[in-house]
């Protein structure tokens, strides 16, 4: 059924990139910034002499370390649809926000490095897409320098990321050596110049219909223009066309050939992007399936970002637009809170830009200001009460005690503690029998850039010291006395999150197994849904 917000539904694509750190991820975001006329120059992200930043990276942190931490969501306009690009952070310590990140999106970019092939990162962040068997396009970057033989690289990435790849591009060549790519597409050559300025139409192109066509050992030179031949036939043999429903069920990805920080090879991918990519879809909620053409308005908050601007200390709720139109000023319901709220200045972004917003169709992505009425996962709607299913929240690896070194700004520290835990980076519990407060991450990283943030956002300064636990396990029983019982006797190992949902925190691997076979009546969660 078309309703009446089926055009703009349409004409929007929302996106995720996601890479291993240093694949140039940054980079590719914003050639596509510059290719929306977005921005006007790119940022030298890791530079020292150039004190332009890469403009989406816009905590303190990031710009020392060259890395992006914190999710940042960016719209532009290209060739009449608009995009919204939510950049991920590519360090493993940030998995869990990353993973959150791709619960808001429709299909995502995966950037491969062609020296260093697939890497850890990367499975992880594949398997979240398999879960949800999320569309994914494949960019393979960096093919001006000297990487992995070409068809060895595919067959690396499919076997390690076990999914059907099918080349749109194919490079001529790689490192010095590297001429440009053949659009299996468009049957046409583009041949590589560094450094090409986006938006230039002049990208030297050249129409090539029949590969026998004496044109291409003109350009090329007839060694590359044989191995260009013979490629091209192997691989049309094996893929033939893509079929696009293969690529939208999740079992496909088409793969692109480039050179981001040349902006090689990255109007190919955005063309085809925008050609096939989904519009936004409908859900699962905990009640029903949500249509995406839905008249009524819902969405959910995915992250949730403190002090965006150092100057004001302020949170922003990032709300994804699931079904209807989000109105400026208009009253909405707020399911956890069973509130109603309404917002007087909606955002949309550019990194680090903001403006303010009358309306938002599905697919958008809103900051909200937020007094501390959000949570990760909290459900906006008309008036239904329901929650979007599937936004989980990890069990941590490393445990570190809060020890506070100004006792004068106790306070600070609260809030602070749970305003940046509220972001998802990290968990807090506190110890059962006393209020020793502990902070669960995924990853060492975390714990900098919370002693980082207490000290400069909240004037707070605190010390982390080891905790020996090994992980965090949710427990929950039908048989409230077992769980009584149980938690009474390990207090030392009990604590509570900050929803107060109580937590066994276990020293080992062999010590959590030997309490799941000792009390079979108690559950051991890994994971906890994040609403409740």
């Amino acid at each position: 059924m078309a309703n009446k917000y089926s055009t703009e539904i349409s004409r929007r694509k929302t996106f995720a990139i996601i890479s291993h750190p240093d694949a140039g991820k940054t980079t590719l975001t914003e050639k596509f910034l510059l290719f929306g006329g977005a921005i006007q120059t790119a940022g030298a992200v890791k530079s020292n002499k150039i004190k332009k930043y890469a403009t989406s990276d816009f905590m303190e942190i990031e710009r020392q370390r060259g890395i992006s931490v914190a999710t940042s969501v960016m719209s532009f306009e290209y060739r009449a649809m608009l995009i919204n690009l939510l950049d991920t952070p590519g360090h493993k310590d940030f998995a869990e926000d990353t993973y959150r990140t791709l619960t808001a999106v429709d299909s995502v970019i995966l950037v491969i490095d062609s020296v260093n092939g697939v890497e850890a990162q990367t499975r992880r962040l594949m398997e979240v897409c398999r879960m949800r068997d999320t569309p994914v396009i494949v960019f393979i970057n960096k093919m001006d320098r000297d990487g992995k033989n070409r068809f060895d690289l595919l067959e690396e990435i499919e076997k390690e990321l076990s999914i059907q790849l099918h080349p749109m591009t194919w490079p001529i060549n790689s490192g010095k050596d590297f001429k440009g790519v053949y659009n299996l597409y468009d049957k046409n050559l583009i041949l590589f110049t560094a450094n090409t300025k986006a938006g230039d139409e002049d990208e030297d192109t050249v129409r090539i219909d029949r590969l026998e066509s004496p044109l291409l050992d003109e350009r090329l030179g007839e060694r590359d223009a044989a191995v260009l031949r013979e490629d091209v036939e192997l691989v049309d043999g094996v893929h033939g066309q893509l079929n696009v429903d293969d690529y939208l069920a999740g079992r496909v990805a088409p793969v692109f050939f480039g050179s981001a920080i040349n902006n090689f090879g990255v109007r190919e991918m955005l063309d085809t992007f925008i050609r096939i990519a989904p519009t936004p879809r409908g859900r699962e909620t905990s009640t029903r399936h949500l249509d995406v053409e839905e008249d009524r308005f819902s969405g959910f908050v995915f992250k949730i970002h403190a002090n965006l601007d150092p100057k004001h200390r302020d949170r922003i709720a990032f709300l994804r637009v699931c079904s209807g139109k989000f109105e400026r000023n208009k009253y909405f319901h707020h399911v956890r809170l069973d509130k109603d709220v309404r917002f007087s200045n909606p955002y949309t972004f550019l990194a680090r830009d903001k403006d303010v917003i009358e309306s938002a169709f599905p697919g958008d992505v809103v900051g909200l200001f937020d007094t501390g009425n959000f949570k990760i996962g909290d459900t906006l709607t008309e008036g239904e009460d329901f929650y979007f299913t599937g936004i989980p929240s990890f069990s941590p690896e490393i445990f570190k005690e809060v020890v506070n070194k100004d006792p004068m700004k106790t306070k600070q520290l609260e809030k602070g503690l749970l305003q940046l835990t509220d972001e998802g980076v990290a968990q807090l519990f506190t110890q059962y029998g006393g209020n020793k407060k502990i902070i669960g991450c995924v990853g060492e990283l975390q714990f900098e850039v919370i002693q980082y943030r207490l000290l400069h956002e909240y004037g707070a300064s605190v010390q982390f010291n080891a905790l020996p636990f090994y992980k965090a396990c949710w427990i929950t029983s039908e048989d409230s006395r077992k769980l009584e019982e149980f938690t009474r006797f390990k207090h030392a190992n009990i604590g509570a999150d900050k929803d107060g949902l109580v937590v066994y925190l276990a020293q080992s691997e062999w010590f959590l197994n030997t309490e799941r076979t000792n009390n079979p009546e108690i559950e051991f969660h890994f994971t906890s849904e994040i609403h409740k």
